[in-house]
């Protein structure tokens, strides 16, 4: 049986790791739940889709959640055969050993639930220490019987991908476990050089009023983008001023505008509008034809300069496309010294010459299992980070998520604020004692922070930062503008085939608009309030490495942006989505980053955990 198991897999495009005790465990799921070898594989084939694993060989460490998944669907064909039939799991078996009346439940006896509660409830008055150990006996104990899928797992940390990483680390897969160590400590190793910490820009103040937005406000966001951008461009002394694109000529204009769609629904090549500026054309908009293009990409919101001609007065038929912002220099154009000076300031768009170093780690929410609020993936996390001791630990929201189950279902017992401070800043603190005067971490909220304010632009955490100065212009954003552009963003490439790199086209994007957020209208569910620090969403400079949060795969790219209009060299950026600490009832990823100065002594890697 056991070769018609290996043979079931290898028809499926599987390989085995570890042959010998995969197949063994295998053999044991097919005696155990009466399985043949191709419904076992078939069975994999769907676990294998739900944890979006990104490796196609069956390893040893999948085979617990695996045995997980055909627990439940046992589970779940007998339930469907008798609905109220109870089954008994392990968590009952606890009750019962550990002599827990069941009047102290308020639901059904033994649910998952309920236990998950129960267990949650003891471990809040402590912190696990660094290394994910207690020093308390009772609660270990606790801990000890609530095993989840995340907890079973033996190899914690797994190098998915590689960036420029020495040839000591493949660029695949690399086991990344704890050593051996003897009475719980860790050597501390300090940075080499302690980093310091500055913010660059405008934000909403803790505590400010939101949602008082009018359409003014609204408007007056859109126009001045539009300005802005048309000022850089005549600026640059390549264009001339832009003129209205609804006029009828037989000649050549140029005009800036933003895209727009007719209609409610998806942008498409037969429904691209072109809107102007107030200045320019009063606001009004025209169809734009898109026919003699060879390649473009758009999206609502987008402000592009277009070059074409309209003979009817209703459609602008399109010749060329400038679709970012172009770098600025001192040396740039005659201008008036007042405006050349505030337009340097608007648009810092040289990267930094001074080469800072720094090593940080990234990493998103949520921090926590779907199946439990224990947190089991951030005391990885701060475990993996006690060890490697980064200058920067970097941790983007949600910390409390308001889509984890439990907290959706109101069945906590906590204030989303106790949680938050007890489950995330008391580790950080012990994170904190432990790494001393080393110890730099960043915390950016989420609009899913259930304890937070529910707007974008987002007031920071009520968090002291020290006002030094920082060599390394880092930029994140918490909104999934990637995943949010990826389904509204329509492009042509190029009649050679080359299809590019459509990641890096997104994220590019962002800083060809100088905007964190130039999607307009913005998508469902994300509370754009454009009169609340508008400022905060500008990206006033390249930065050397921009943090884009996103639930799509997890990448660390080279973005080339632009260079200067006259042809100069192309500005590099090291863009990095760290993908989501914990994903369903198992460990996500993270980003481990090493800034060297220059991309080619710049090394990365993401983490599975």
């Amino acid at each position: 049986m056991e070769e018609e198991i290996k043979a079931e897999f290898e028809r499926s495009g599987f390989s085995l790791d570890d042959e010998e005790e995969v197949l063994k465990k295998c053999l044991t799921f097919c005696i155990n739940f009466k399985l043949k070898p191709s419904d076992l594989v078939s069975s994999w084939e769907v676990y294998y889709l739900n944890r979006q694993l990104s490796v196609t060989s069956v390893q040893n460490a999948h085979m617990d959640g695996f045995l997980l998944h055909l627990q439940n669907e046992q589970k779940d064909v007998v339930i469907k055969e008798d609905p109220q039939l109870h089954i008994y799991s392990s968590n009952d078996v606890d009750m019962i050993l550990n002599d827990e009346p069941e009047d102290t439940k308020e639901g059904i006896l033994g649910t998952p639930v309920d236990r998950s509660e129960i267990i949650h409830s003891d471990l809040s008055n402590f912190t696990p220490g660094i290394n994910g150990k207690s020093t308390s006996g009772k609660q270990l104990k606790l801990a000890s019987n609530h095993i989840t899928p995340f907890g079973q797992r033996k190899t914690k940390f797994v190098v998915q991908l590689s960036f420029n990483n020495p040839p000591g680390i493949e660029n695949g897969i690399k086991e990344d476990t704890f050593e051996s160590l003897e009475d719980d400590v860790i050597r501390r190793v300090r940075p080499s050089e302690k980093c310091s910490l500055q913010i660059h820009m405008s934000q909403p103040k803790p505590g400010c009023r939101f949602m008082y937005d009018r359409i003014e406000d609204r408007f007056s966001s859109l126009e001045d983008r539009i300005i802005k951008y048309a000022n850089a461009l005549v600026a640059s002394g390549l264009y001339e001023e832009p003129t209205d694109p609804t006029v009828a000529s037989q000649n050549n204009v140029f005009s800036v505008g933003m895209i727009c769609c007719d209609g409610e629904g998806r942008l498409n090549e037969k429904s691209i509008l072109l809107q102007g500026s107030v200045e320019h054309s009063g606001g009004q908009h025209v169809r734009l034809d898109v026919q003699k293009l060879t390649q473009f990409s758009f999206f609502p919101g987008q402000v592009v300069r277009v070059e074409g001609h309209n003979p009817s007065g209703h459609c602008l038929v399109a010749s060329t496309v400038v679709d970012a912002i172009p770098f600025l220099a001192p040396t740039d154009m005659g201008l008036p010294p007042t405006k050349k000076q505030a337009l340097d300031q608007e648009f810092q768009a040289t990267p930094s010459t001074m080469h800072g170093e720094l090593s940080l780690v990234i990493a998103a929410g949520p921090f926590t299992t779907t199946d439990n609020l224990l947190f089991e993936p951030l005391v990885e996390l701060l475990a993996y980070a006690s060890r490697k001791q980064p200058q920067l630990l970097m941790l983007l929201g949600p910390f409390v998520d308001s889509e984890h189950p439990e907290i959706k279902k109101g069945t906590v017992d906590r204030s989303f604020a106790d949680f938050f401070h007890v489950e995330i800043l008391r580790r950080l603190q012990d994170y904190a004692e432990f790494m001393g005067s080393a110890a730099h971490v960043i915390l950016v909220p989420s609009i899913r922070d259930a304890n937070h304010d529910f707007v974008f632009p987002q007031p920071a955490f009520d968090i002291h930062l020290s006002d030094l100065k920082n060599q390394v212009k880092v930029g994140c954003c918490t909104v999934d503008i990637l995943r949010q552009l990826s389904g509204e963003e329509i492009s042509r490439n190029p009649a050679n085939g080359s299809s590019g790199d459509r990641m890096s086209r997104l994220a590019i994007h962002l800083l060809g608009q100088r905007s964190f957020y130039p999607l307009y209208p913005p998508s469902e569910g994300v509370p754009l309030d454009l009169s609340l620090a508008p400022e905060a969403m500008q990206i006033s400079s390249i930065p050397d490495i921009l943090v884009l949060t996103s639930d799509l795969a997890p990448f660390v790219k080279v973005l080339s942006v632009g260079g200067r209009i006259d042809g100069d060299e192309q500005s590099k950026c090291i863009c990095v989505n760290p993908g989501r600490l914990a994903k369903g009832i198992g460990g996500g990823t993270f980003v481990h980053l090493n800034y060297h100065g220059n991309l080619d002594s710049t090394s990365a890697s993401i983490i599975r955990i």
